[in-house]
């Protein structure tokens, strides 16, 4: 499930879930949380529930870093629906969290969504142009 897909958040905080990434979900139900960066992450349930277990199994409530984890994803996370009309409901604290406003971006990752208020995006982009030139040049080693 990749691809980009700009929409917007109407007046309620709902914004309309691609209809092409909506026919490859296996149901509506998802799960929303925190991302890193100033975005969203949206799962399909069952890929939820294999991402948090591994998260789990991989931190201790005794070590801050896995706390700091813990308390910025797992804690977060809100199961949320696609309605009958294709949009799903953001969260009010999630939305103050991602600075969502009105225009937005829809990434699909394959692993999971993300979800961007565009402009954050825009500029996201431009920041991270020299970042992404060495990440692409380390991928290099995959042999493709």
């Amino acid at each position: 499930m990749t691809g980009e897909y700009k929409n917007t958040l109407d007046e309620k905080g709902r914004i309309m879930f691609p209809a092409k990434i909506r026919a490859e979900l296996p149901d509506s139900n998802l799960v929303i949380t925190r991302g890193v960066g100033n975005c969203l992450w949206i799962f399909t349930a069952d890929k939820w529930k294999k991402f948090s277990d591994e998260i789990m199994k991989k931190t201790s409530l005794f070590k801050a870093q896995s706390l700091l984890v813990m308390r910025r994803l797992i804690a977060p996370a809100q199961e949320i629906e696609v309605d009958k009309n294709g949009r799903i409901s953001i969260p009010q604290s999630l939305r103050e969290c991602a600075g969502l406003e009105k225009d937005c971006i829809i990434l699909g990752l394959g692993k999971c969504f993300e979800l961007w208020d565009l402009k954050q995006y825009e500029k996201y982009l431009k920041e991270s142009e020299p970042d992404f030139s060495e990440a692409a040049e380390a991928l290099g080693e995959i042999g493709f």
